[in-house]
């Protein structure tokens, strides 16, 4: 997602419903945030699919990263040479062998 340009992607509702199909083709081409007031304040932001789907997945990964990092704290965590002891009783041998 690129910089944020408050000059140009801040609209009112009313201006957002009587260009719509304007703001959608210019969301598609930058895939920078519109944020739409109401009354004067904020009341929605809309994204591209690709924006959205960029900001979903970095989450996403944000929540695995934070998740593992609780397990190394909590202890559930196994020791690299067990798991390679593991993986060599169930399959047999490896690569280096």
């Amino acid at each position: 997602m690129r910089t944020f340009r408050v000059s140009e992607n801040i609209v009112p509702v009313s201006d957002f419903k009587a260009k719509a199909a304007d703001w959608l083709r210019r969301l598609g081409e930058s895939s920078e945030p519109v944020i739409i007031t109401q009354n004067g304040k904020a009341a929605a932001v809309v994204l591209s699919p690709a924006a959205y789907d960029e900001l979903t997945e970095r989450f996403r990964f944000m929540e695995s990263v934070e998740r593992g990092l609780a397990d190394v704290e909590a202890g559930r965590v196994t020791p690299h040479e067990e798991v390679v002891a593991e993986m060599r009783r169930r399959f047999g041998g490896g690569a280096d062998e």
